[in-house]
Order: C-alpha cells, then sequence, then structure tokens
C-alpha cells in the first residue's frame, strides 16, 4: 500500500480564535475525508494517517469518529495533555481504539526548547510506551537539541519528526539543522517525515532547491526510518496534492525499488502499527 502518513481533517466550528487565521484563505475552511478521498484515488494514495491540529481531546474523538467511518484513515495521531495528573489514564483509554496509534504535543508553540524534557511528563510517557505507541514530534530547528536528549533518554519509545523538522529553506539555513538531525538519526528510535517541506521553502519551492534535504534525511535516516507525507491541507499553502506527490517522486528516484516502497508505505505501516486496517 502506499500510504500518505501525515495529512489533517477540521471543521473551522470548531476552531474560533485557533488557526489557521482568515488570512491564509487557501485553508480557511473545513477539511473532511470527501475533500481528500478523490486525490488519493487520482495519486494512487492508498490509506492515510490523520494527525491531530488542536490542542484539545475533543480534536482526537473527532479524528478517531472518522477513522471509524472511513476505511482509508489507517491511523490517527491525536493530543493529550501530557503535564496533567490523568494523563496516563487518558493514553491507557484512547489507545483501546485499534485507529489511535500515538499522541503529538504541539512543541514547536512552546518557548522552551526543553519544554519536553521536563521530569513531570515521565508518567505520560512510559504510559505511551506500555501502550505501544508512538510520539510525534512537531518541532522546529531551534527544538532538535531538546529532542535529541528527549530521544536519548527514552529509547524504547519511537519518535517521528514532523515535517523534517520544518528547515528554514526559505533563509536558505543549513548547517544546524544539518548537523542536529545528523545526530538525532543516530537514535535508532528516531524516524523523520518528508511532509511540509514546500510550507517551508518560500521562492525555493523547486525539486533542485529540495533535495539537499530530502538527501541528507534519506542518508542519515535510511528509508526504512523515513516516511512520505502531505500535510494536506497545509500543503495547499503552497502546491496541490498531486503536484507534491509527482515532486515527492522525482526527488526519491534514486532509491531503489524496496527503499521507494518503504518510504511511500512501509516505514508507516510498521512504525503506526497499521495491520488493524489489513496493511
Amino acid at each position: 500500500m502506499r500510504i500518505d502518513a501525515h495529512q489533517h481533517f477540521w471543521l473551522m466550528s470548531a476552531r474560533e480564535g485557533q488557526w489557521p487565521p482568515a488570512s491564509l484563505a487557501a485553508i480557511y475552511r473545513d477539511f473532511q475525508p470527501q475533500d481528500l478521498m478523490p486525490l488519493l484515488k487520482q495519486t494512487g494514495i492508498d490509506g492515510t494517517v490523520v494527525v491531530q491540529s488542536l490542542p484539545v481531546e475533543a480534536d482526537t474523538d473527532y479524528l478517531l469518529t472518522l477513522a471509524s467511518q472511513h476505511d482509508f484513515i489507517l491511523g490517527v495521531v491525536g493530543w493529550v495533555d501530557l503535564t496533567h495528573a490523568d494523563a496516563p489514564a487518558r493514553i491507557r483509554q484512547f489507545a483501546g481504539h485499534p485507529a489511535f496509534k500515538g499522541v503529538r504535543p504541539m512543541l514547536q508553540s512552546e518557548a522552551d526548547d526543553h519544554w519536553i524534557c521536563q521530569p513531570g511528563l515521565a508518567p505520560a510517557i512510559n504510559a505511551l510506551m506500555e501502550s505501544k505507541l508512538s510520539f510525534d514530534a512537531l518541532v522546529l530547528p531551534r527544538q532538535l537539541p531538546g529532542l535529541l536528549r528527549f530521544a536519548r533518554e527514552y529509547p524504547a519509545l519511537p519518535i517521528v519528526i514532523d515535517h523534517a523538522a520544518k528547515p528554514e529553506i526559505a533563509l536558505q539555513q543549513w548547517d544546524e539543522w544539518a548537523a542536529d538531525m545528523t545526530a538525532l538519526a543516530a537514535c535508532p528510535n528516531v524516524f523523520c517525515k518528508l511532509s511540509g517541506l514546500l510550507t517551508e521553502a518560500g521562492i525555493y519551492t523547486d525539486t533542485r532547491h529540495l533535495a539537499p534535504y530530502v538527501d541528507l534525511v534519506l542518508q542519515q535516516f535510511g528509508a526504512h526510518r523515513v516516511m512520505w507525507g502531505s500535510d494536506w491541507p497545509v500543503l495547499n499553502l503552497a502546491g496541490q496534492y498531486a503536484g507534491w506527490v509527482d515532486q515527492s517522486e522525482a526527488l526519491l528516484a534514486q532509491l531503489t525499488s524496496t527503499e521507494k516502497q518503504a518510504v511511500f508505505g512501509g516505514t508507516a505501516s510498521e512504525f503506526y502499527r497499521l495491520a488493524h486496517r489489513g496493511v
């Protein structure tokens, strides 16, 4: 199966005062399964992992309801307040749903670059591991050293870096990001998503400018720890679904058939344990 390992759904009625603002007209509307299904059919994508986009449990409940209604939704990455005393219980409760695969705290919004390293999160992190769940790291480049410390502290926790940590492609920044990603790749429990790059690229959205970032991720992590994602509908700010699929194929053209199968589905299937839908 070809799997989109990172996409979103949302209803604007649930997002009052939350991102996206009205100024982002391309994504300032509802996005539901019926909007994505034609794009999946057009591009030959068989299933998806849908990821939370609001830091409230109601968003997770909404996504799990959609997963129960649509077989193409293979997994849900939700949100739990990891700082709350009942976080372990909430994690175990969500883990009872076959589509629930992990959590994503919205680390990019935290002013403390080492927020994830606070000792008070240990009960929640231990509950994730006990429930065989994973951790999506929504981080910016400045937060990678903190994520490295966290990954080393919990070597049994499967971690995936969303959007390759949003490298500052538009500013042509490279050195620190490349060094920090290389260090994280040395942790065998850390994976990486090739997603969200177009929205970080500014005017540098052509394959030639994206290739160095994609190549570094592939060289350091290896295809067996890299998964492709669209970041739809956020993708609409910088491109189109079919266009990103085609561009990704070009960016991965140097890979073997087996490696491409890993990036376009195999890695996500193993990382998120998607066997409940026959993957």
